[in-house]
């Protein structure tokens, strides 16, 4: 049997206490963040989870070591890809967890050969240069500068590379000096296991403001659904109680039933269709309030 160093031994029991300690555990891609960047955003999340940089085979070894304990945990190990690290929490749920994540990513310089994750946009104004060779630098990079002034000017907004394509060096020298840091670095959470159930990333990405929109509109589909079948409940009751008053009202207006509630409306009809009537007949039948009412 082959020897296993003593250091990796600890490693998989760390791995696998994490893991048992903690009710979501994450598999996080960290590859292209720098040192500096990944100690800040270890520190954003310190609060909230753990984070912690694994060996691919130990981590997975450490999966499946706790798979009985945790069914299904070892499914995650299908998902681990490049630089890997390990990220458990408690007090947060799967997609909270992700969006925090998301929202902590850190704008970067590109150094060329990246591919543009979106367009890339130079807007028109003014710039921090000073008229000389950057003029022409800007133009050669496809950037409509110009000098008004006494100061070099982007003319017009401009896409210098569209999504998807590479970024040269000479381009992310010029977005550099710019200021334009068009690359995102930061944790790429890859999945999470939460009770037996893995989220991966494409679940859990979801837009927040579409979401709650679709359950308002479902929210409001079901009440009116109730409303119109009538079905009773504790959030339909009170409408339903106004809408039965209403018919109820409406029904006795039309059978000319006298209530209470009824009487005042039901004598205002009775006068309207009076002063109706006796515009259609002979003035010699009317009395002088009536003529005068109905101006005869």
């Amino acid at each position: 049997m082959a020897h296993v160093a003593e250091w990796k031994k600890r490693e998989v029991e760390e791995l696998k206490n994490i893991i048992k300690s903690y009710p979501i555990v994450g598999i996080a891609q960290i590859g292209g963040i720098p040192a500096p960047q990944m100690q800040q955003l270890r520190a954003k999340l310190r609060d909230i989870a753990l984070v912690k940089v694994v060996r691919n085979t130990l981590f997975s070894l450490a999966l499946e070591e706790t798979d009985k304990e945790k069914n299904g945990i070892a499914e995650l190990k299908n998902i681990i890809e490049g630089e890997t690290a390990i990220i458990a929490a408690k007090d947060i749920n799967p997609f909270k967890l992700f969006q925090i994540i998301k929202s902590n990513r850190i704008n970067a310089p590109a150094k060329g050969g990246e591919i543009a994750p979106k367009d890339i946009v130079v807007k028109a104004g003014d710039t921090p240069f000073k008229p000389g060779p950057i003029v022409g630098e800007l133009q050669k990079a496809g950037i409509p500068a110009a000098i008004e002034e006494g100061k070099v000017v982007i003319k017009k907004d401009k896409v210098i590379v569209p999504a998807g394509e590479r970024i040269s060096p000479q381009i992310a020298q010029i977005l550099t000096r710019m200021e334009i840091y068009p690359l995102e670095i930061g944790i790429n959470l890859k999945g999470v296991y939460e009770n037996g159930i893995i989220f991966t990333s494409d679940i859990l990405d979801i837009n927040k403001d579409e979401y709650v929109g679709n359950l308002t509109n479902a929210a409001r589909n079901a009440f009116n659904l109730a409303i119109n079948s009538g079905w009773v409940n504790k959030f339909t009751i009170d409408t339903l109680i106004s809408m039965a008053g209403i018919n109820a009202y409406n029904l006795a207006i039309n059978i000319r039933y006298p209530t209470k509630d009824t009487i005042e409306h039901l004598i205002n009809i009775a006068y309207m269709q009076m002063l109706s009537l006796s515009s259609r007949i002979g003035a010699d039948a009317l009395d002088k309030d009536l003529k005068k009412k109905i101006g005869k």
